[in-house]
């Protein structure tokens, strides 16, 4: 009897070893099902830190086999890691003027080519030439911060960038240059003119790449089919194909989105600011407008799953899934813990400490139950089943919890006064000013024939400028593939 509730509490876990030894299963099947059995997950736990950069890492991000780590910092600068053995194999300076908040490495691409967005409004490639040096030009701006590139899945060439101006932009390595899309607006309910949604996140649906999501100052999630804009830019409607919004989320004006993730199966995953996680399935769509539905039509839909416990507000956090069929769901935290909830039933079954301050990102390795993390401190964090007696959530959970749904009730608009809003509005008013006029009234962000100074051949330990530009902004014959 023992033996049995053993088993059961590892979810089938050891009859999996023997269904292996005995070669009732395949190893693929085993490798599944051991990377996403809760006793794994349960056991994640820290597995050492990369430390090179000299400021607050933003984004982490693993290559297509695993076995390569990005990473780039508010220090401005782009480093690759050999995960497994904790050392540095190449830093670069990226030729951005402000934190960098994403950087990815292209598919396909021999781990060649690394594209950045930053603070400064800018999209850049970095690209390693067989002297181990590394060339670096802009491919686009955006009028204001650009926190997230979405890469077409399996493509060597296609990305996208979405900013703060609202702009959606989609790349071509081939021709060098940036299409615009189109700029996103609220939905208008009045004569007064739709307003610009600030955006913050944007995905790619890895099993229809047609399809990419975008997220930002408002509640609701937007998808749109990329087939219907040409490759000239004649067609610039913001008019989604679909909107993801929680029933009690509707026409609310004190949340945004922060974070998006698609899962294999195009399960739509929404982070929001002090608010919490919802898993959208495909047919909990509102359609292209939330202004056509009918009371009746929001009554029918089907409510998501809700992920709570954690808390995003101060920053611009992520979500993910993680385990080979996206078994889990995981986000990072204003407490400093890492929260990891079972995708079915939002069970927390992981709470561990990830930073002194704020969590901010979570990127899952692709193969295996690893993952990196990164947050206010000025290192990646890597994390794998341990062995270890530490208990999978702390003692203090409740109280862990229970603070941070405080805090963002605390937080929320009602219980602020007028003249404070005024003084908030007043003050953010005057940082975007001093932003807009200490970035881009720069010479060298006027236009890309100016930028040549900002371009570099880096290497491990000396940058020597270099004049050579990507071709700007042209469209030439840049094609949507």
């Amino acid at each position: 009897m023992e033996t049995t509730n053993f088993k059961r509490s590892k979810h089938g876990f050891f009859p999996e070893i023997i269904n292996r030894e005995m070669i009732i299963s395949s190893p693929q099947t085993f490798s599944r099902h051991f990377s996403s059995s809760q006793v794994i997950v349960e056991k994640i736990d820290l597995y050492g830190k990369l430390n090179g950069h000299e400021g607050c890492v933003n984004t982490v991000e693993f290559n297509f086999n695993g076995d390569i780590l990005v990473s780039g910092s508010d220090d401005k600068h782009v480093m690759l890691w050999n995960w497994a053995t904790k050392t540095k194999t190449l830093c670069y300076a990226s030729g951005h003027l402000d934190n960098i908040f994403q950087a990815r490495i292209m598919p396909l691409t021999d781990d060649k080519r690394i594209i950045t967005s930053s603070a400064d409004g800018q999209v850049r490639l970095g690209e390693i030439l067989e002297n181990g040096q590394v060339k670096t030009g802009r491919l686009g701006k955006h009028q204001g911060r650009v926190h997230c590139l979405a890469v077409e899945p399996g493509s060597p060439h296609i990305f996208f960038s979405c900013g703060e101006d609202g702009l959606v932009q989609h790349f071509d390595l081939r021709c060098g240059s940036a299409l615009k899309l189109f700029h996103c607006f609220s939905f208008k309910e009045t004569n007064s003119p739709p307003l610009n949604i600030r955006l913050n996140a944007i995905i790619i649906d890895p099993r229809n790449p047609n399809y990419f999501a975008i997220g930002g100052s408002d509640e609701y999630a937007r998808v749109y089919d990329i087939r219907r804009y040409q490759s000239d830019g004649s067609n610039v409607s913001d008019e989604p194909v679909n909107l993801f919004c929680p029933r009690h989320l509707f026409h609310s004006n004190h949340v945004h989105i922060t974070g998006l993730a698609y899962s294999k199966a195009s399960e739509l995953l929404v982070s929001y600011n002090d608010e919490l996680i919802y898993l959208f399935q495909e047919n909990m769509g509102l359609g292209p407008s939330p202004l056509s539905l009918e009371s009746e039509t929001q009554l029918r839909n089907e409510e998501p799953q809700v992920y709570a416990g954690h808390r995003n507000s101060q920053t611009v956090k992520g979500v993910s899934f993680f385990g080979p069929k996206d078994e889990y769901v995981m986000s990072g935290s204003d407490c400093g813990h890492i929260f990891i909830w079972r995708k079915k039933g939002a069970k927390l079954v992981r709470v561990m400490v990830g930073d002194r301050r704020i969590v901010n990102h979570l990127e899952p390795h692709p193969c295996m139950p690893f993952l990196a993390t990164c947050g206010f401190d000025k290192d990646v964090k890597l994390w794998a089943p341990m062995a270890g007696d530490a208990p999978a959530l702390p003692k203090n959970l409740k109280k862990i919890t229970e603070s941070n749904r405080q805090n963002r009730e605390d937080q929320s608009p009602a219980t602020l006064a007028p003249d404070v809003i005024m003084h908030v509005v007043r003050l953010q008013r005057r940082q975007m000013f001093e932003y807009v006029e200490r970035r881009y009234s720069r010479p060298d962000l006027e236009s890309d024939e100016e930028d040549e100074d900002e371009d570099y051949i880096s290497g491990l330990t000396n940058d020597i400028t270099f004049s050579e530009e990507y071709p700007g902004e042209n469209f030439g014959d840049c094609k949507i593939s």
